[in-house]
C-alpha cells in the first residue's frame, strides 16, 4: 500500500498554482485532502473555505484541527510582497508576515500536542529558497521564509522521538500568477529560474514521503544557501553583476 493511501491531509492554499497540482499528486497517491483557502480545490476531496487574514476564522480553523488532527498539514499558503523595502504599503508587509509565519506557527502548534499524544503525524512547511539566499527587493518575503525554516527546525528539535515528523521544503519560484509582471521581469533580468509548478508539487511530495528535516530544490541552491549561511559576503560578490543590471532596472 502506498504510505499516503488513506491520509488524511490539510492543505492550506489548496487553490492556488502550486496547491492545485499538489492536491492532484495527492489525491493520486490515494490521500484524502482538505483544502483551505479562500476558493475552492477542483482537485481536493473537501473545502474549508476561510480567510486566513481573519483572526476569528483562524481561531476556529485551529481549534478544529486541534480536536480532530489530520494526519498531515501541510503549510503552503503565503504571499509576495516584492519591491524596495521602503515603499512597501505596512498593512502588506503585515500580511506577508501573518501568512508566510504566524498562520504556519498556529496552525503547526494547533497539531503538534494531539499528533504528540497520537504519536504520529507530520507537518510539511513550504518555504522558499529565498529564505536561506536572501534578495534586495524580496526582503519581506526573504525574512518571513527564514522565519518558516526556523520554526521548522525548532519545531522538529521538539518533536523528535515522538512519531511526529516535520518536513520543510524551500522551492525556487514558480510559473504561477503568483508572480506579477514586475517579479517576471525580476526573474528574467536576474536569471532565475521559474519551475513547472507540477514539478514542485512532485518535489513536496517527494519530501513528504522521505520525512526528511529539509529539502532545498536545486543543487547550486542548496550550496548557495550553505555558503550564504557561512560566508555571505562571498555570495555579496557573486551577485554584484546581477544586483547592478536589477538597480537599473528597478531603482
Amino acid at each position: 500500500m502506498n504510505r499516503l493511501e488513506g491520509k488524511r491531509i490539510v492543505l492550506t492554499g489548496g487553490a492556488g498554482g502550486i496547491g492545485l497540482p499538489l492536491a492532484h499528486q495527492l489525491h493520486k497517491l490515494g490521500a484524502h485532502v482538505t483544502n483551505v483557502d479562500r476558493l475552492p480545490c477542483p482537485a481536493a476531496q473537501a473545502d474549508w473555505l476561510t480567510d486566513l487574514n481573519d483572526d476569528t476564522a483562524l481561531a476556529g480553523l485551529a481549534e478544529a484541527l486541534g480536536n480532530q488532527p489530520p494526519d498531515i498539514l501541510i503549510n503552503l499558503a503565503g504571499v509576495l510582497a516584492f519591491g524596495l523595502h521602503e515603499q512597501q504599503d505596512p498593512a502588506q508587509l503585515a500580511l506577508c508576515y501573518r501568512i508566510n509565519l504566524a498562520v504556519p506557527a498556529l496552525l503547526a502548534r494547533a497539531v503538534a500536542g494531539p499528533m504528540r499524544a497520537r504519536g504520529s503525524g507530520q507537518i510539511v512547511n513550504v518555504g522558499s529558497v529565498l529564505g536561506a539566499i536572501p534578495y534586495p527587493w524580496f526582503a519581506a518575503y526573504s525574512s518571513s521564509k527564514a522565519g518558516l525554516a526556523a520554526l521548522s527546525q525548532g519545531l522538529g528539535r521538539e518533536l523528535a522521538g515522538s512519531g511526529v515528523t516535520v518536513t520543510h521544503v524551500a522551492p525556487r519560484a514558480a510559473r504561477t500568477a503568483f508572480n506579477n509582471h514586475s517579479v517576471n521581469r525580476f526573474l528574467a533580468v536576474a536569471g532565475m529560474t521559474a519551475d513547472d509548478p507540477n514539478d514542485v508539487a512532485s518535489r513536496i511530495c517527494a519530501a513528504m514521503l522521505s520525512g526528511a528535516a529539509q529539502v532545498t530544490v536545486g543543487r547550486m541552491e542548496r550550496l548557495f544557501g550553505l555558503i550564504n549561511a557561512i560566508a555571505p559576503r562571498i555570495i555579496d560578490r557573486g551577485i554584484a553583476p546581477q544586483l547592478r543590471r536589477l538597480k537599473a532596472e528597478f531603482s
